[in-house]
């Protein structure tokens, strides 16, 4: 499966932002997805997954409340909607898919080019 995720840019300390993974290929709806952020100088790390059907979701500690995960098999897309946003979201977003639901784990099979989101203050 190949992704393409859009919809990074800049945006205010307190706004909002959502961002789109579109998956190539009819078996977009047997992965699951997770998107992952890198900041400059830091690892990636984990910020949602979601499993096949979207019934399952999970996100890390830092953005729990804030960010949405969801996904539209129809449509073979998958999204973060970003709430909230603070300065420390500040990064390069990524999204990935693998035929398991991994939550927390960087270990994906396919991952896609990333966008960039700068939050300001």
């Amino acid at each position: 499966v190949q992704l393409q995720a859009s919809g990074g840019g800049l945006v205010q300390a307190g706004g909002s932002l959502r961002l789109s993974c579109a998956a190539s290929g009819r078996t977009f709806s047997s992965f699951s997805m997770g998107w992952f952020r890198q900041a400059p100088g830091k690892e990636r790390e984990f910020v949602a997954a979601i499993n096949w059907s979207g019934s399952s979701t999970y996100y890390a500690d830092s953005v729990k409340g804030r960010f949405t995960i969801s996904r539209d098999n129809a449509k073979n897309t998958v999204y973060l909607q970003m709430s909230s946003l603070q300065r420390e979201d500040t990064a390069v977003y990524y999204c990935a898919a693998d035929r398991q639901f991994l939550t927390g784990s960087i270990q994906y099979d396919y991952w896609g080019q990333g966008t960039q989101v700068t939050v300001s203050s």
